[in-house]
C-alpha cells in the first residue's frame, strides 16, 4: 500500500474518533462494528435503519476515498477467499470477546474500561504474533 502516510492514517483515525463520537452523540450507541453488523443479521427491529447506514458508510468510506484521491493500489496476499476465512475468524473472535477492535480499541479505552483494556492489549498481541509469524516463519 503506497498511499499509506502518517498524515492519512492519523486523519483516518480521526474520523474513526468522530464517527464515534457521533453515533454515542446522536445514537446513544457504542460505535462497535462487529455488533452492528450483526444487529443486521438479526430480525427487524428499531435499530435496524442506523445499522445499515452505518455498514453503508464504512463500506462507501474506501470508495470516497478512492474518488477523492484517485485509485488506490491494494495487494490482498491470498486471494478473496483466503480474506473470507480472516474475516469469518475475526468475526468468530469478536463474537467469542464480547467486542471487537472498534468497540473495545476506539470506545472503551476512551471510556477508561478495564475489560476493554485487556481485549485490547490481546488484539494487539495477537496481532503482532500473527504478522511474525506470517512473515518471519511462514514467508508470507
Amino acid at each position: 500500500m503506497e498511499n499509506f502516510t502518517p498524515v492519512s492514517g492519523l486523519i483516518g483515525g480521526m474520523l474513526i474518533g468522530l464517527s464515534a463520537v457521533m453515533l454515542m452523540l446522536f445514537n446513544g450507541r457504542i460505535a462497535g462494528i462487529s455488533g452492528i453488523a450483526s444487529g443486521l443479521l438479526a430480525r427487524p427491529s428499531s435499530d435496524t435503519a442506523w445499522r445499515a447506514a452505518f455498514v453503508i458508510g464504512v463500506l462507501a468510506a474506501p470508495a470516497l476515498y478512492g474518488i477523492a484521491t484517485g485509485p488506490v493500489d491494494i495487494a490482498l496476499a491470498g486471494g478473496p477467499a483466503l480474506l473470507a476465512v480472516a474475516g469469518f475468524i475475526v468475526g468468530l473472535g469478536s463474537s467469542l470477546g464480547s467486542g471487537c477492535t472498534s468497540g473495545h480499541g476506539v470506545c472503551g479505552l476512551a471510556r477508561l474500561s478495564p475489560r476493554s483494556l485487556v481485549a485490547t492489549a490481546v488484539f494487539m498481541t495477537t496481532a503482532f504474533a500473527t504478522v511474525f509469524i506470517a512473515r518471519h516463519l511462514l514467508g508470507a
